[in-house]
């Protein structure tokens, strides 16, 4: 079932309504850059060989204790399940030796003290910016699902957010010039993050070379573009992570799952002049989110809808300068609305 858009010129650019249609009917470049991923994820584990011991001194509740875990096939979450289940569902990300943070399903690599960090904790900022970048990161996989193929979709990169702003982006291309979506496409859209949300997928990491990354990309020109740059400054290795069938490229780090999603609103789309050209036009597609602890009323919630509706400003060329404003500020400031409520 496709939902009825009047605004749009071309029935390419229709929205498919049920997210599971979408993935069981993965496009061949989406599916090929999954299979590809697996394929080099079990080559990276067999070539563990003899497996080696360390030790992971776990700092936090319900008390202190040291795990002998393996070395590069153990991960935080495997650590979390000798702790206790709640602290799998809870737990967003990982730091380790009080300075680096960690993905959750991140293979460990030597012994380490790890701490759990979560949303609720007195310093949550490292958690957050993993979550607000987790947040683009699934836009981008409701849009890549939502577009007919028709619609010349290509996701293009998402920059770090600018959390004075009040909301995530995802930079994409369309062939249409003139794409407005409307009030209820968007809620179609945020819908497809909810329902990503209660599958409680996992988000998985994988380091791959630039060549194989080219390759899980070929189809996607703005992609194959950044990845010489990237892999420039990370020693010859491209990040790349997966959910579903969906694969981006990310420095991470990322929140261990999509259950961790709570409300979730896709706010706005604005054309992009810079970089459009001739049946290539440029959008920036924003949105605001809640980690699913996180509880406020429908009163305050508007008003951080509201503000996530306004253009973020993010050129490309200075993403590497952008310097990501941690989200405890913005938490405080919709708990003050909160208490006004």
């Amino acid at each position: 079932m496709s939902l009825n858009i009047r605004r749009i010129r071309y029935p390419a650019l229709q929205l498919h309504h049920v997210i599971k249609k979408h993935y069981s009917v993965a496009s061949k470049s989406t599916a090929k850059a999954s299979e590809l991923f697996t394929d080099e994820q079990r080559r990276q584990r067999e070539n563990v060989g003899r497996i080696e011991k360390i030790e992971v001194r776990y700092l936090g509740l319900p008390h202190d204790t040291t795990l002998v875990m393996n070395r590069e096939l153990s991960t935080p979450y495997d650590c979390a399940r000798h702790i206790g289940e709640k602290y799998c569902r809870q737990s967003a990300l990982a730091l380790l030796d009080n300075k680096t943070p960690w993905d959750m399903r991140r293979p460990l690599r030597d012994s380490c003290t790890l701490q759990l960090l979560n949303f609720t904790s007195p310093e949550p900022h490292i958690a957050n910016k993993a979550f607000w970048r987790s947040c683009s990161f699934l836009l981008g996989a409701v849009l890549q699902a939502s577009f007919k193929p028709e619609a010349g979709l290509f996701l293009h990169s998402f920059p770090k957010p600018n959390i004075k702003s009040g909301s995530f982006v995802h930079d994409i291309v369309l062939a249409e010039e003139h794409w407005n979506p409307t009030v209820p496409e968007l809620r179609a859209l945020s819908i497809e993050m909810i329902k990503l949300s209660q599958q409680d997928l996992p988000i998985e990491r994988l380091d791959v070379s630039s060549e194989l990354a080219l390759e899980m990309f070929h189809d996607n020109p703005f992609k194959r573009e950044q990845i010489p740059s990237v892999a420039a400054q990370n020693n010859g290795q491209v990040t790349v992570y997966r959910v579903g069938e969906h694969v981006d490229i990310s420095k991470g780090p990322m929140m261990g799952s999509t259950g961790l999603l709570g409300r979730c609103t896709i706010s706005a789309s604005h054309p992009i002049k810079e970089g459009s050209e001739r049946g290539k036009h440029f959008y920036r597609m924003q949105g605001v989110a809640l980690p699913a602890v996180l509880r406020i009323g429908h009163f305050a919630y508007n008003i951080l809808e509201n503000r996530s509706r306004k253009l973020v400003s993010v050129f490309w060329k200075k993403v590497k300068r952008v310097v990501g404003l941690e989200l405890k500020g913005f938490i405080k400031i919709f708990l003050f609305f909160l208490q006004c409520v």
